[in-house]
């Protein structure tokens, strides 16, 4: 399943420039537009803490 359109419009980043997320469905993940952290997509929920997101250097 994937995520919500809606969901997906209201989304932002975490940290303080709360930046929007592009949706990656294949790689289940959620990248800010911004800082280009990473954010995993566990189960269709989205996981947006900033100690387990990814730094962009570090996708997979």
């Amino acid at each position: 399943m994937a995520l919500d359109p809606q969901l997906l419009d209201i989304l932002a980043c975490p940290d303080t420039h709360h930046a929007p997320l592009d949706y990656d469905a294949q790689a289940q993940t959620l990248t800010c537009t911004e800082c280009g952290r990473i954010f995993e997509v566990r189960d269709d929920v989205p996981v947006l803490l900033l100690d387990e997101a990814r730094g962009p250097a570090e996708r997979s």
